[in-house]
């Protein structure tokens, strides 16, 4: 009997490796295949067949300079770095002659893209095939050593005929660190029997996971605002190109199947066309042809859509482009069991190799129709533009040149026409400043990606969102915008400009009595953390002042940062300070008398010492790696200051005295009583306690911040369920959402959390319906949603109502420390520039919080 069960333990194990072994690259490829021997195959080089073992990247570098040096048909190219100094590829794959003809049909096609013309029954169609942006979706990286072999060794007229006529862009990772991060983890638990148990720790990441890039964004959100190298590079090339398809490949839940693309039809964004869907459609039935002779199972047209145009799938679609989403069920390792049985690597490898080449298969069946596509879109923009009833819109900033010349860049690379006012612009009774103000005209290819940019819409045909409903440039830098007339256009004096004028930055005056610089400049925080790294004795004026300087009196708001001589300094204090100011770009004014002309003297008690920042984060198991991340990403490269991160796990062993400051994000925490109490104790003694989301509940929870917080159930109860019907479930559940829309707040720019800002309301960005209500004073809580508080995007109704007037941010004294809650996240995707400055002033301002 022992020895019945030892067989039978041993044949299943057996069949369980043999069911996710890899395979050589001739067996995932199509049947009877002539294939070049001249070229290497992925096992000759990576050492293992395909599946075995999860790629890393280095691996899969290596493989495609190979492929490249033995192929005539691949060229390679390194488009950028991560992070992590990654290199980014981009190979170039067609038929040998067709090389010396590439930059003829790049230029006739980006002709056909930006001016109309029609373009030859012999022009080729150019594919952009990108891979895993998830990097814990590695199907498609470990697929693209396939299609790429493919490519480069067919011999069967299905390739050559493709290659002869055509340009295949392959980018075969388009997140090689978080590619590299997965790999390392899968293939460090994977043992000789595998384990297909869903519970094992393989199937099970760590904080943080692989999914998100080096600084933990996720990079299918960046395509829009190209916060990442990862997007510059590639929307470079997207723009260079301009291609007719571009693909996204990605994993979901172990228990699905696969999805493609059409997605929900009535959750498209309003500016694609109706002729991108008619395409998508096309395509969609070579990938049903595919897969019903694999007897493969697979969706379509639900769970997914095409709104937010920062995604890769959706992207192209403003563009003329056919984006196209690929979601194949995930092995998460190397073999796990699902309700459609043991689902193993080798097979996700498989699926996603059979949808690449059934992509080609359908863009060559509907060539003619593909290629008419770009120009009819082309024509079809123009008339959208032409019955716009506005003509441009304009984006205004006084104070921050940092902010528009970063709106101006993200523009340009998108290839959005944009001009600078060279005289001040006059529009709706506002006065606009010259070399301060962007004019975007809407007659141009790329309107409907303006619209979209600029959009305010609040109403949708389907307020189910699986991303954001909401992307609005100008809202999220906090730059002033307005629609202009034909005629204000006509009016106005432009011309085209490169970059925004930056601030004269003077050389400071050696004699001077001190030194000044405002904080309304974005780059203000990196200036003042430069200068408290070199020990620089700073102070923060907390109320107004009127001084004289080299340049004659100036008055000064308040949370402008004042450099007195009259204490100890570091030697050759100038010569820091100039050298320090140019690489800000943010001017220090000389300030020549101690004695002011109107308010607080530079001596005055009102002049309160900077501390400089020692802050922990606290990360981990339950902790938000987006919102963590963000803090991280800001801090470091746009403040310049180290950051300290604890998981909570650790949290009780961490001598707290050595922070000045604990920051806790979104997430779910888990504090013993002990562990509270010692922070409660270290705020009282003077420490800055930040939080913000979720994180809010635990702050609530220990009375840190005198709040009452709304539940799932609190939210429930404003939307009535009675006559509601099973199949409604979905479509009620989604009007209870914030799915990422802009919110108005009143704040007190008086308050140190509000200094740099120079108007009395603030746009935010809400992501979640929790809301908060306290009774605590104003000088508690400096900024309350206003009484009509949605900006753009979509909220119910109701939820609207009740977000008006509650709390957005509080600062509440504790001892001799403070407690700082923000509701909503203000870091959003590391593009809210607008809000940016909050955690700055919670960090820098906190002692001028009293």
């Amino acid at each position: 009997m022992i020895c019945h069960l030892l067989l039978g333990l041993f044949a299943l194990c057996a069949s369980s490796v043999a069911l996710a072994q890899g395979k050589t690259a001739a067996q995932y490829l199509p049947a009877d295949v002539k294939l070049d021997p001249a070229i290497p195959t992925p096992e000759s080089v990576i050492g293992f067949k395909v599946g075995d073992w999860h790629i890393r990247h280095d691996l899969l570098v290596n493989y495609m300079r190979r492929l490249a040096d033995a192929s005539d048909r691949v060229s390679l190219e390194v488009t950028g770095y991560t992070h992590e100094q990654r290199p980014l590829l981009l190979l170039t794959i067609t038929a040998p002659e067709n090389r010396s003809k590439l930059p003829d049909w790049q230029a006739a096609h980006i002709a056909q893209v930006q001016q109309g013309k029609k373009p030859g029954s012999d022009a080729p169609l150019f594919f952009y095939m990108g891979y895993s942006v998830h990097g814990n979706e590695p199907s498609g990286a470990n697929a693209s050593l396939l299609v790429a072999y493919y490519l480069a060794a067919s011999q069967d007229e299905r390739v050559t005929r493709l290659l002869k006529e055509n340009v295949v862009l392959l980018d075969p990772s388009y997140n090689p660190d978080g590619l590299s991060r997965f790999a390392q983890w899968a293939n460090m638990h994977k043992g000789q029997v595998l384990s297909s148990d869903p519970a094992d720790r393989e199937h099970t990441e760590g904080w943080p996971n692989g999914r998100t890039n080096h600084y933990w964004f996720d990079l299918n959100r960046d395509w829009l605002m190209m916060v990442h190298p990862e997007s510059r590079a590639r929307i470079t090339r997207f723009q260079q190109w301009r291609p007719h398809i571009l693909t996204d490949f990605h994993e979901m839940g172990t228990d699905s199947s696969y999805f493609f693309q059409p997605g929900v039809p009535s959750r498209k964004n309003p500016f694609t066309p109706e002729g991108n869907v008619r395409l998508t459609n096309a395509l969609a039935e070579y990938y049903v042809k595919a897969f019903d002779q694999q007897k493969q199972l697979y969706f379509s047209q639900e769970g997914f859509d095409d709104f937010y145009y920062g995604k890769g799938s959706s992207y192209p679609d403003a563009q003329g482009s056919i984006g196209v989403l690929f979601e194949q069920a995930s092995s998460r390792g190397h073999l796990q069991d699902s309700i459609n049985g043991p689902l193993a690597f080798a097979k996700t490898i498989q699926n996603q190799f059979t949808m690449s080449v059934a992509v080609f298969d359908g863009a060559m069946a509907n060539k003619a129709a593909i290629l008419d596509y770009q120009q009819n879109f082309y024509k079809e923009t123009e008339e959208l533009a032409s019955q716009d009833d506005h003509a441009a819109y304009l984006l205004h900033e006084p104070l921050d040149a940092w902010r528009l010349e970063q709106a101006r860049w993200v523009l340009a690379q998108h290839n959005i026409a944009y001009q600078v006012a060279t005289q001040d612009l006059e529009v709706n009774d506002t006065t606009y400043a010259a070399g301060q103000t962007l004019v975007v005209p809407l007659a141009q290819p790329q309107y409907r990606l303006v619209k979209a940019l600029f959009s305010t819409q609040q109403k949708f045909v389907d307020n189910t969102f699986y991303d954001v409903s909401n992307f609005n440039l100008p809202l999220a830098f906090d730059l002033d915008f307005a629609p202009m007339s034909s005629r204000e256009l006509r009016r106005a004096k432009l011309a085209s400009a490169t970059a925004v004028a930056k601030p004269t930055i003077t050389a400071v005056q050696q004699n001077a009595y001190a030194y000044a610089f405002e904080w309304h400049h974005y780059k203000a925080p990196a200036l003042l953390q430069r200068l408290s790294a070199a020990n620089v004795q700073t102070r923060i004026a907390t109320k107004a002042f009127t001084a004289k300087t080299a340049s004659g009196d100036k008055a000064f708001a308040a949370g402008t940062i004042v450099i007195p001589q009259g204490v100890p300094q570091p030697s050759q204090l100038t010569v820091l300070l100039n050298q320090a100011a140019q690489d800000s770009g943010v001017p220090l004014l000389s300030i020549t008398s101690g004695f002011t002309q109107q308010g607080i003297d530079i001596g005055s008690r009102s002049m309160v010492p900077v501390t400089a920042p020692k802050v922990l984060l606290v990360g981990g198991e339950g902790v938000s790696q987006y919102e963590a991340g963000e803090v991280w990403h800001y801090l470091d490269t746009q403040v310049g200051m180290p950051v300290t991160l604890v998981e909570q796990q650790r949290l009780a062993r961490i001598d707290l005295n050595n922070y000045t400051h604990i920051l806790f994000v979104g997430g779910r925490y888990d504090l013993s009583g002990k562990l509270a109490d010692t922070i409660s104790d270290w705020v009282r003694a003077g420490g800055t306690l930040v939080g913000q989301t979720s994180a809010l509940r635990l702050f609530s929870q220990y009375k840190w911040l005198d709040v009452k917080l709304t539940s799932r159930e609190d939210v429930a109860e404003l939307f009535s369920e009675k006559s509601l019907t099973f199949g409604e479930r979905a479509a009620h559940n989604a009007q209870q959402l914030v799915a990422g829309a802009v919110y108005q707040a009143n704040i007190d720019i008086s308050h140190p959390l509000y200094y740099g800002f120079d108007k009395s309301t603030l746009n935010l960005f809400k992501t979640s319906n929790m809301m908060a209500s306290s009774s605590a004073s104003p000088l508690v809580v400096p900024g309350r949603y206003s009484e009509s508080p949605l900006v753009a995007g979509f909220s119910a109704d109701v939820l609207a109502e009740e977000i008006a007037g509650s709390v957005a941010t509080m600062a509440q004294p504790m001892g001799k420390g403070r407690v700082i809650g923000f509701i909503d996240d203000p870091q959003f995707r590391g593009f809210w520039y607008g809000t940016n400055k909050l955690m700055s002033n919670a960090l820098f301002m906190a002692n001028a919080i009293n």
